[in-house]
């Protein structure tokens, strides 16, 4: 079985943070193969940053064939086109992370890193669901790329967000923050969810049960067409 996991962004200390989450939580029989895009912004912090970490993320997953696929960015950039072209199925961090937050208590809190990212998780759990157990969305206020020497900080807006909203478990909500699990769990006393280590194992299931994403409806492949410009190399009418 090979899994790929794929950080949209450029960063390669992150990118190396993401592999060392990813390997540990995969089955031994299960390879795991973690890669950065080539192109696209060094972090995704806004809607911009998302939209132009789309086309890198893209081409990862059509490059070569995999059992399956990890999106590893919280706010799930690109989720729907990468289940329509990839040949197995795809999961996000942020799904991965809020379904399995939902097995473990009656409500969780996520923890992210910028405020301006806050709407966009409420969103995300909309979709995903589980609004009625998502208590609280709170941010420590620092950059994807600094998260990472930040334990102290990411440890205390997880205890303040599990006292404020009387949430029984804590998502942290960037794949910067995955080396941080175990240490704030343990700090404050409640489960702490990564879901870079979510998802994989999430994937690895569906591999196990010969699951894929359904391809009737919208997630049938992409109609053939052309593109052009800086995206011919998308095109979907290839021979």
């Amino acid at each position: 079985m090979r899994i790929k996991v794929i950080n949209p962004n450029t960063s390669a200390s992150m990118t190396a943070l993401i592999d060392h989450a990813a390997t540990s939580a995969a089955s031994p029989d299960c390879l795991v193969e973690t890669v950065r895009s080539a192109m696209g912004p060094e972090s995704i912090e806004s809607h911009y940053d998302e939209a132009l970490s789309v086309p890198g993320l893209l081409a990862e997953i059509a490059a070569e064939r995999f059992d399956g696929y990890v999106i590893a960015c919280f706010g799930d950039p690109g989720l729907d086109a990468a289940r329509e072209i990839a040949d197995g199925p795809v999961v996000g961090i942020a799904e991965a992370a809020m379904r399995t937050a939902a097995y473990l208590g009656r409500g969780f809190s996520v923890v992210t890193t910028l405020e301006r990212t806050n709407s966009r998780t409420w969103e995300l759990a909309e979709r995903y669901g589980v609004s009625r157990f998502c208590l609280g969305v709170s941010a420590c206020d620092i950059p994807v790329l600094e998260v990472e020497a930040a334990l102290d900080e990411v440890a205390l807006a997880c205890q303040k967000a599990v006292a404020t909203d009387r949430s029984d478990v804590v998502v942290l909500g960037c794949a910067g923050m995955t080396a941080h699990c175990a240490p704030i769990s343990e700090r404050i006393g409640v489960p702490v969810i990564d879901g870079v280590q979510a998802a994989v194992l999430q994937v690895e299931s569906l591999i196990r049960m010969g699951l894929s994403t359904s391809s009737l409806g919208e997630f049938a492949p992409p109609p053939p067409k052309s593109y052009t410009g800086l995206l011919a190399q998308f095109r979907t009418d290839r021979p």
